[in-house]
């Protein structure tokens, strides 16, 4: 029986490795599984535990007032450190491109602990966009024995980093499997959508407005590199849609971090709009009804863009990059940057062009098909 742990820090990360840690806890004869996470997000990950009924075995809540990237580094590999000195894990799961699955490979590597890499191969070879995860991926990437890639595309971009291709295996993104499971639930139980009505309405969203065919654009921001003059482009551009659109519904789920609610502040200040909603972060089933919900989704988000197309709905990227260039070639996203203008004019585009809307929302999604954790673990057994 092969020991392994999962480590995840951040709500994006929990909500791709949860359906990974339950796939393993079912193979309990195969594997002694160890959950791990270190709290970079705090609220926002205790939501998507309780959602997919996880309990880690270890928690090193490192979340402090005040802190940066140095502070999280360093508490994550020292915290870490201790736990693979005690565990002595035959292999050691991270996710992606945050600071926890770079800090938690690097503590893996000095205990010279095998490292297998979910969401593998993702690049825009631009160490300072998005800033700091192109960089966090690659030295994942760097350190990882194990590589298990969305789409062809990241693996490519592997093997042409010298990586042995016996050590690749395209799953397609575990994010869908998470999201299907959802979707179900949430699809299928009155209660539950009944529960998530009244969390929207005591956020200050009633859903019975888009229920009787208004349409929604659903607004996400949280990354770094957007910070100061981008949100604010952001924010005049949303401001402007809704002066532009009064019929339409613009829906906001603000990220804690002061960086973006201050611009939002400042912008939306004497705004007078009655189109506009500004809410507290939802939690994972409740974001995910929602983006079943809208028409059209305006997101600095990388899960986002992966998963939205498999809802149907177009995504408008406000990165001038993106590491997930399959769904630039499938059609299902557009970048738009922060251009106030850019933005304007993409969602305009959308909400008055039919014919335009129809191809992007019946394009194919390119991150797969919900079974990406059954190849990943299958992959191990063998």
């Amino acid at each position: 029986m092969k020991k392994i742990i999962l480590v995840f820090g951040t709500r994006p990360e929990a909500i791709k490795m949860a359906p990974l840690v339950k796939r393993f806890q079912e193979c309990n004869n195969d594997f002694h599984t160890i959950c791990c996470v270190t709290g970079q997000h705090r609220e926002m990950l205790d939501q998507v535990l309780e959602i997919f009924e996880i309990k880690p075995d270890y928690d090193l809540n490192i979340m402090k007032d005040g802190q940066d990237l140095f502070d999280v580094t360093a508490r994550v590999l020292y915290g870490m450190r201790d736990i693979l000195t005690k565990e002595k894990p035959d292999m050691v799961f991270v996710h992606g491109d945050t600071t926890t699955s770079m800090a938690t490979a690097l503590a893996a590597f000095y205990c010279q602990i095998p490292v297998s890499h979910i969401e593998a191969g993702l690049r825009t070879y631009n160490i300072y966009s998005p800033w700091p995860e192109e960089i966090n991926r690659q030295l994942t990437g760097r350190i990882a024995t194990f590589h298990f890639t969305p789409t062809i595309s990241s693996k490519q971009n592997l093997l042409s980093e010298g990586v042995n291709e016996y050590n690749i295996l395209v799953t397609g993104n575990t994010v869908i499997d998470a999201l299907f499971s959802v979707l179900n639930k949430v699809r299928t139980n009155k209660v539950l959508q009944n529960k998530i009505s009244s969390i929207f309405l005591n956020a200050g969203y009633d859903l019975s407005r888009i229920d009787n065919n208004k349409q929604l654009v659903l607004i996400t921001g949280h990354r770094r590199e957007n910070f100061g003059d981008g949100f604010l482009n952001i924010c005049q551009a949303i401001k402007t849609l809704t002066i532009k659109y009064p019929n339409v519904d613009f829906l906001y789920p603000m990220h804690l971090n002061p960086n973006v609610r201050e611009p939002i502040g400042k912008i939306f200040e004497h705004n007078l709009s009655t189109n506009i909603f500004f809410i507290e972060p939802l939690d994972y089933l409740s974001f995910v009804y929602i983006m079943d919900k809208s028409y059209i989704i305006l997101t600095d988000s990388g899960g986002i863009q992966e998963e939205a197309p498999s809802l149907g709905k177009p995504v408008l990227v406000m990165r001038d990059t993106t590491e997930r260039p399959e769904a630039l070639v499938a059609g299902t996203v557009e970048l738009v940057g922060t251009d106030t203008a850019k933005i304007v004019d993409s969602v305009s585009c959308l909400i008055d062009n039919k014919e335009y809307y129809e191809k992007i929302s019946k394009a194919n999604n390119p991150y797969g098909d919900g079974m990406a954790c059954n190849r990943i673990v299958d992959f191990l057994k063998k």
